[in-house]
């Protein structure tokens, strides 16, 4: 721990350097990297008074007999039992920290399987993620949105802005399976539909150098809803990154500059995503993982209305109260798949 220790006075010093403010990206990187060592050290240092204590205790107990033996005898049982939850603790925190940890979230969903009762899912589910948000007090900017035709969502791009977003929806990208009688069916039978989640980290400029030659951007006419402007100027545009082949179209703003912004940001996500998973050498099984084809066949989870059911399947929970985490009561969920993580962390160390 000497070692993380001296870092972590490093990582003080370099916080009081007033040539911090001038640069952004280091800035935030010696930031994120604070509050990173600060946990630890705290840790540690935590856990070294308790080892003080058990051996303050331990001599207390060779040293005195009847009462006071047994008033030092129990310190002694508190602080080993101090100690082995701190380093359990301790051991949590020197897992190797997620590089998207702190990063704010894009998030994509789309109607996928069951036609239009796929695109009103889809709307539930954008509806569930914004009132959580609001519940953990994070913001939400639509970057993007495709109404169907029915009042649901073909599709929509949403940024997610919070400390804690990124280790929360992490888990969320995948298929998502609905079963319910939608309210398109006349004789009250019970559908099974989907929509696909994809989840992204948003990438900062300093993070992602896209050279301007490998884009190809074209401008159109928006067709779907809104102002005059919209309808009657060139203001959408759709940006392709040849290199990769991504291709992000964005045409809600009447501007086209602002247009271009938001496409910029969504694409910067993407290739950030892709290079991580290029590096981990999983880039077409984890796109996979999460978009799949969106079939009812595949899912992570299941919104089961008759039974008031949400099941997610990765780690077998099952909570029987579907009609409050629509509404964005989705902690339980979240924290189980968090815990889930940190667990086969622990085990791969």
């Amino acid at each position: 721990m000497g070692d993380l220790e001296r870092e972590f006075e490093e990582v003080l010093t370099q916080l009081n350097d007033p040539s911090l403010a001038t640069d952004p990206k280091r800035l935030r990187d010696v930031s994120r990297r604070h509050r990173e060592l600060e946990e630890v050290v705290e840790c540690w240092r935590r856990l070294e008074a308790s080892a003080e204590d058990l051996e303050t205790a331990r001599e207390m107990v060779s040293g005195s007999v009847g009462a006071e033996r047994e008033l030092a005898q129990v310190e002694v049982a508190q602080a080993e039992s101090d100690i082995t939850r701190i380093e359990e603790e301790l051991r949590l925190l020197l897992v190797p920290r997620d590089p998207n940890a702190g990063r704010n979230v894009i998030m994509e969903i789309r109607g996928a399987e069951g036609g239009e009762e796929a695109n009103l899912f889809a709307k539930d589910l954008f509806e569930m993620y914004t009132r959580y948000a609001a519940a953990r007090g994070w913001k939400v900017e639509i970057l993007s949105s495709d109404p169907s035709e029915r009042d649901g969502l073909n599709e929509v791009t949403f940024l997610v802005k919070g400390d804690d977003a990124w280790s929360r929806l992490e888990h969320e990208g995948g298929p998502h399976r609905v079963q319910r009688v939608p309210v398109t069916e006349s004789q009250g039978r019970i559908h099974t539909s989907s929509a696909a989640v994809t989840v992204l980290p948003e990438a900062e400029e300093v993070d992602v150098e896209i050279d301007p030659a490998d884009l190809k951007i074209d401008v159109y006419r928006s067709t779907g809803p809104g102002g005059q402007s919209v309808n009657t100027t060139d203001s959408a545009v759709r940006i392709t990154h040849v290199p990769t082949g991504i291709v992000v179209a964005m045409q809600d703003e009447k501007s086209q500059i602002q247009n271009r912004a938001r496409a910029m940001v969504v694409l910067r996500s993407r290739l950030l995503k892709a290079e991580q998973d290029r590096q981990a050498a999983e880039l077409s099984a984890q796109r996979r993982s999460q978009v799949g084809g969106g079939g009812r066949s595949e899912k992570i989870r299941t919104y089961n209305f008759k039974e008031n059911r949400v099941t997610d399947h990765r780690i077998k929970l099952t909570l029987h109260k579907l009609d409050r985490v629509l509404m964005g009561d989705l902690d339980d969920v979240t924290d189980a798949l968090m815990a889930d993580k940190r667990y086969r962390q622990l085990d791969d160390a």
